[in-house]
């Protein structure tokens, strides 16, 4: 198969904070060799890496470094990394945007960019005359989009607004309409990057749907840059991990996805928070609040036949509670919410405010991946009325990585969940004194 897009060695260097030489005639001696003689810049310095975590002595980084892989004619490749890895960088060197420092790339076909929500749309103009415009920024003729319009607009989902000035719409809405028209630009190259999480769960699909559509039945290329690793996951064939402006590795999209969550999992797997640490939901009333959460079992190591332990220390702030429900809360690495636990109302004792309670969930059934916790503590009374005392917001993150023998479940599934206790949790609530 014919390759459609080929990098070959790009870098490129940014400087921060003012950029200039320092004098004006070493300014003219860059613009001439640079962009008159094609050579490469005379001042130009060695960089650091990119890494934003981190103080660096020099004034230049490198948002990408010696870049080199290619992309087959008709393939869907997943380009992802934590932020400021270099992904946007790529696509605005293969759109043209900017230029590589160093290096060149070599793309066959027409390219359609939808780098940024609403690129070149007016927003005194409807949304009519800006599928007219935008059409004609990225290449389509006035022919072209009359014979396409009703597709276009049908495909947004905005007929209703189509004659209102773009300025009313929504940030998901220019979305919509600025993917419509490029997506039926019938481009050989179609570069996304990151603008679908803008989008509702409904366009998101039908998007989707449609570069799925575009790779496999008209032979185009997608290069797509997303977080949400399970849109990557259900459009990507392969996959390029970027890290600090350099390609770590590539690969099929389940290999890199996999690669770059057990990566990014093994830095941020935590086994408890204390008081100066957690993050709360501020919607709460805060007359009970949690002041340390812990697990005890091996965050790295954890095992479907083992139960999960947890020791949950909290303060009472209000006397008058004599009673509370402890709730916990898993999702997955992808953010769907796996299952919760809330226990039956348990009895606090009435000679201090502080307590412990050790919750012990047995056969709990999940499958090998990345999972986080929450931890709430309420009260439902006798109206049904729920009463969120305190929330704890990803205090836990663990890895199941073990199964048994007898777990053949292929995928995360709790069997308990809503407000009912579990015969196979236990717990116990000790007072703390001081």
């Amino acid at each position: 198969m014919a390759t459609a897009i080929e990098f070959n060695h790009v870098s490129k260097l940014y400087r921060l904070g003012l950029v200039s030489t320092g004098t004006f005639r070493e300014d003219i001696k860059r613009w001439w060799t640079t962009q008159v003689r094609h050579k490469e810049d005379p001042f130009l310095t060695i960089g650091e890496t990119n890494d934003r975590g981190t103080k660096g002595e020099s004034q230049f980084v490198w948002a990408l470094r010696d870049i080199d892989f290619k992309v087959e004619q008709g393939d869907v490749v997943g380009i992802i990394g934590k932020n400021g890895a270099g992904k946007s960088t790529l696509l605005k060197l293969l759109s043209k945007i900017t230029a590589p420092t160093t290096g060149d790339i070599r793309a066959r076909g027409r390219i359609a960019s939808l780098l940024e929500v609403g690129t070149g749309f007016h927003p005194e103009m409807t949304g009519r005359e800006n599928i007219y415009l935008n059409g004609a920024i990225l290449g389509m003729t006035k022919e072209e989009i009359s014979r396409k319009l009703d597709e276009i607009i049908d495909f947004s989902g905005c007929e209703r607004y189509i004659d209102t000035p773009v300025k009313r719409y929504s940030s998901g809405m220019r979305v919509r309409l600025g993917f419509a028209v490029a997506a039926h630009l019938d481009p050989d190259i179609l570069v996304v990057d990151e603008v679908l999480a803008v989008g509702d769960a409904e366009f998101q699909k039908k998007a989707i749907g449609k570069m799925q559509d575009v790779s496999t039945s008209q032979g185009r290329t997608v290069l797509f840059v997303s977080h949400n690793m399970a849109s990557v996951r259900a459009l990507c064939k392969n996959g390029v991990l970027l890290e600090n402006g350099i390609v770590r590795q590539t690969g099929t999209a389940d290999e890199i996805i996999d690669l770059y969550l057990k990566t990014s999992a093994d830095s941020e797997l935590r086994d408890h928070l204390s008081t100066t640490e957690i993050q709360r939901n501020k919607n709460t009333l805060r007359e009970l609040e949690y002041t340390e959460v812990r697990i005890l079992n091996d965050v790295r190591n954890v095992s479907t036949e083992e139960p999960l332990i947890f020791n949950l220390k909290f303060h009472r702030n209000n006397r008058s509670i004599n009673n509370c429900q402890i709730g916990i809360i898993i999702r997955d690495e992808f953010d769907n919410h796996v299952g919760s636990y809330y226990s039956q109302q348990l009895a606090l004792p009435s000679d201090t405010n502080d307590f412990e309670a050790k919750v012990v969930l047995k056969n709990h059934q999940l499958a090998m991946g990345i999972y986080r916790i929450n931890f709430n503590l309420s009260l439902m009374d006798f109206v049904a009325k729920c009463k969120n005392y305190d929330i704890v917001i990803d205090a836990i993150q663990f890895e199941i990585k073990y199964l048994d023998k007898c777990h053949h479940i292929p995928f995360a599934h709790w069997p308990f969940s809503g407000r009912t206790s579990y015969q196979d949790a236990e717990i116990e609530i000790y007072p703390l004194k001081s």
